[in-house]
């Protein structure tokens, strides 16, 4: 177990010193009444469920806890369902902060926490590490630092697979949007652009949660697009290459963000015939044999939990955030940790392809690589064993 190895390797050494030191002083991280109070904000009810994020954080946490926690102190780990409403996210986030007394947020994963309690976080000087970040402000606030590469950073990785592998010459982008992430998207494109020195040949910002999509392939067909990058995701995608296959248009490459990375996806299409591609936020999570994926399957198994990619987010919130912690020397507190957050070198873990640093920047974007999987005859397969990397990130 690669990070309970150094963690408790940095615990065992703050005992060490502790115990060389007596009582006269501290040595690694310590806590009051045994515990260090963590929270999470997520979408659990409501028109998504990201609940399989914070649980895995819980599934690292409290295997800490069985053996004994960080240098003694348990992590106490409360998960709040926002149910996709502001008010509930931000009551939710005040119930943490101010009465659970959380030190950070960790393994968050919702549709709206950042965009509603960004400001607050500021205000009572919290981060948190996300675990999975949707919404555009969880990208451009001080306070939060997700650990996937998210929407936008995304596309513009999949923009660049697209010219740079693909070959694309006409590459076209349609775009849902929800909320306020028409700029976020804009950006992505303007920033693909800006790396790869081409333009977009079509960008859409209409494309419908729901509804008919004949008008856009068709669209996409008559403009000559030699590939198509969207945001849509497990149900619209299936939609979209079923009206592609019905109207028997072929000759475009079709790419997809995290959300087309299902095997229920894979299962649904696994007739078509049309190239489709999907960019993944860490490691691909149907690799069985991935030494990458080793450690985080066997914790997910022996806990009880799936193994899928908000999984994997949530577990590696927790991974990076105990390290910070065990890396304290002295009361884990809500400043101590901001501190240590702000302070941390980049931490570098197999799941994913970048390092990940919290740092002191005004945004935060960590997290810049992606591995393209291509699905085939109802089989996910890796397009690229290399990380993606944005060429900024190098």
């Amino acid at each position: 177990m690669q990070w309970k190895s150094s963690l408790l390797a940095a615990v065992f050494a703050g005992l060490s010193l502790g115990a060389m030191a007596g009582t006269a002083s501290a040595a690694g991280p310590t806590c009051k009444d045994g515990t260090i109070k963590v929270g999470a904000v997520s979408t659990i009810t409501g028109p998504a469920d990201f609940s399989e994020v914070p649980k895995a954080t819980q599934a690292a946490f409290d295997a800490v806890n069985a053996a004994g926690g960080i240098n003694g102190c348990k992590i106490d780990y409360t998960i709040a369902d926002d149910k996709a409403d502001p008010a509930v996210a931000a009551q939710a986030a005040r119930d943490l902060i101010d009465n659970k007394e959380a030190v950070a947020l960790v393994g968050s994963g919702s549709l709206l926490d950042c965009a509603v309690n960004s400001a607050t976080y500021s205000r009572k000087k919290i981060l948190s590490v996300q675990g999975l970040g949707v919404d555009a402000a969880c990208f451009s606030s001080p306070n939060v630092a997700p650990v996937n590469v998210g929407p936008y950073t995304l596309s513009t990785a999949m923009a660049w697979y697209a010219t740079n592998q693909l070959k694309s010459e006409k590459l076209c982008a349609f775009f849902i949007i929800i909320g306020g992430t028409r700029e976020a998207y804009k950006k992505a494109i303007e920033n693909w652009e800006k790396i790869s020195g081409k333009k977009i040949h079509l960008i859409d910002l209409t494309l419908p949660f729901q509804g008919d999509l004949t008008p856009y392939v068709i669209k996409a067909r008559d403009a000559g697009c030699d590939a198509v990058l969207t945001n849509q995701v497990e149900p619209q995608v299936v939609q979209l290459i079923k009206t592609v296959d019905a109207q028997k248009i072929t000759g475009i490459n079709w790419l997809f963000l995290a959300p087309g990375y299902t095997e229920q996806v894979a299962s649904a299409l696994a007739d078509t015939r049309q190239p489709i591609y999907v960019g993944t936020e860490w490691e691909p999570f149907t690799e069985k044999s991935s030494a990458a994926n080793a450690q985080w399957a066997a914790d997910m198994q022996k806990a009880g939990r799936p193994l899928t990619a908000f999984s994997q987010g949530g577990y590696l919130a927790a991974q990076l955030f105990l390290k910070v912690v065990a890396s304290i020397d002295g009361e884990v507190t809500r400043e101590s940790v901001t501190k240590a957050l702000h302070e941390m070198q980049p931490i570098a873990n197999p799941l994913s392809g970048s390092a990940y640093v919290f740092g002191t920047a005004k945004v935060h974007s960590p997290m810049q690589a992606t591995k393209v999987m291509k699905l085939e005859k109802g089989a996910w397969t890796v397009e690229t064993p290399d990380w993606v990397v944005l060429p900024q990130a190098k």
